[in-house]
């Protein structure tokens, strides 16, 4: 497994400089659907109403993305202070990245059942981490 190779604690600081990239990923497509709206720059906000559904989604999609990116930056912090050595966090992180990827692109698309399939896997992802980091104190006594 390509993550074999590096320690966990470069896995979990460069999870979250991933994790902030992925809050950008549906921010381009309200970009895109912003330009194919015509953007006015003099009322940036008041365009949302202008904007074809999936622009709409593509915005939302963005603002839950810092809803759950707070969460797990926490998280993988928790993880990387512990010095956890478990195997599930490597899994957690990397289920935490796709899923999330995946929750934007089912969001835009409008694939409700897929989209909260993903929110509930990267939930349980960071729920991982946090129960890890929270063990290994509790082991170190």
């Amino acid at each position: 497994m390509l993550l074999a190779q590096f320690s966990n604690s470069a896995i979990l600081l460069t999870s979250i400089a991933a994790a902030a990239a992925l809050v950008y990923a549906p921010f381009m497509v309200v970009g895109f659907a912003r330009m194919s709206t015509g953007y006015d720059m003099n009322a940036p906000r008041a365009m949302f109403d202008g904007l074809p559904d999936w622009g709409k989604r593509a915005t939302w999609a963005h603002q839950n993305s810092w809803e759950s990116f707070l969460l797990y930056a926490a998280a993988a912090l928790m993880a990387f202070v512990s010095g956890t050595s478990a195997d599930s966090v490597r899994w957690a992180v990397l289920a935490y990245l796709v899923a999330r990827l995946l929750f934007s692109v089912f969001y835009i698309a409008n694939i409700a059942p897929l989209r909260s399939l993903m929110f509930a896997v990267g939930s349980v992802s960071i729920f991982t981490l946090m129960s890890e980091s929270i063990r290994t104190v509790l082991a170190a006594g």
